[in-house]
């Protein structure tokens, strides 16, 4: 079997690219196909496929204005001939199944998300951006989501990163999609019972993500709040810190497994669709208070592996640190570690398998 694996764009190593390497596992004669790909910041394993890239990587400083050229990605991804491949897997969040594949063929959608800043946060994204570019926002993202929901016609079958995911693409696609959790590299962290005097908040700091409301509220109970990330939100949240709050910006993997590790909590106050941190702070033996929104319902064995809050305020968050403090010793590492270690890699590759060879049988 012919095989091509479709990605949004290649330029880090996140969530969406350890999913690809799985593929590429699973596949290892795969092609990859991608609209900007920066071969100094993807793995060995991703170097070792061939890679494709389409017109956008062609335009001017791709690597770091890609996003910029959104609209003229549904033409790029048009133009790529994949009719000689059997199987194609495209892997969704930003634009990649709008690919046009060959009759005979099956063509899977992995889905992390369909496109947020067209859909369920457009009104967001609309709101937080300048007076130009919001003009120029409304006509873009009125044709992209036309064209977002017609692609989606392409796609043979749906696979969602969680059922949160799931009830987006039957919400704005109008189709079912089987659910299998993301592979989770669980093995790279260390589970130590004896935790520092401090809460951790580990991610790109952008608005939906709300390490915002974090600090907020840790401002005014005083106990000791560590930030790890870069984004459009690190000066604001530099700004609002208080001396108990630390904003560490960008850290090497060492640090953030160190501080997973040591950490009293992990703070989770955003609408992730999965949502892999919370399951890496697991596997450290650290639980996490999160909101009660998004992947983390399904991340989160909540009194077992961590517990919720229910409204984005201050006084919600501080209610469950305070809750967690007087609960904490009923967090137990082997139960922890066990719960992280349901979605390693091995039980990822196992079940897109067994979905693969099922759709084959007649």
């Amino acid at each position: 079997m012919k095989v091509a694996i479709v990605h949004y764009w290649l330029v880090g190593m996140r969530g969406g690219e350890k999913v690809l390497e799985a593929l590429c596992e699973i596949y290892p004669e795969a092609d990859i196909y991608t609209h900007v790909v920066d071969l100094d910041n993807i793995s060995d394993t991703l170097k070792k496929h061939t890679i494709r890239a389409t017109f956008i990587s062609k335009l001017p400083k791709a690597k770091k204005w890609y996003q910029k050229y959104l609209p003229l990605m549904p033409i790029a991804l048009e133009q790529l001939n994949l009719t000689q491949y059997d199987l194609v897997f495209s892997s969704e969040s930003g634009p990649s199944k709008g690919v046009i594949t060959a009759p005979g063929s099956t063509h899977i959608c992995y889905c992390h998300s369909p496109m947020r800043y067209v859909w369920d946060m457009y009104y967001d994204y609309l709101e937080s951006a300048g007076f130009f570019t919001r003009l120029m926002m409304r006509p873009i993202l009125h044709y992209m989501r036309i064209w977002d929901f017609v692609s989606a016609a392409r796609v043979d079958h749906f696979i969602a990163n969680s059922k949160f995911v799931a009830s987006r693409i039957d919400k704005f696609y109008r189709r079912e999609a089987k659910v299998i959790h993301p592979p989770v590299s669980v093995e790279d962290f260390t589970a130590n019972e004896t935790k520092e005097d401090y809460y951790l908040v580990i991610g790109q700091l952008v608005g939906y993500k709300r390490a915002d409301l974090a600090v907020s509220a840790f401002n005014r109970i005083g106990k000791k709040l560590v930030v790890i990330g870069e984004g459009e939100k690190y000066e604001q949240l530099c700004t609002m810190a208080n001396d108990n709050v630390r904003i560490l910006g960008r850290q090497p993997f060492s640090e953030i497994k160190k501080h997973y590790a040591n950490a009293k909590a992990l703070i989770f106050p955003g609408v992730e669709d999965f949502g892999i941190v919370p399951l890496e702070a697991t596997a450290s033996a650290t639980p996490v208070i999160a909101y009660a929104q998004g992947g983390a319902l399904e991340t989160i064995k909540d009194g077992v592996t961590g517990l919720f809050f229910y409204e984005q305020t201050d006084e919600a968050l501080i209610d469950a640190v305070q809750r967690f403090e007087s609960q904490a010793d009923q967090f137990q590492t082997k139960a922890m570690v066990e719960w992280a270690d349901t979605f390693n890699k091995a039980r990822f590759i196992d079940e897109i398998c067994q979905y693969v060879n099922n759709l084959n049988r007649p």
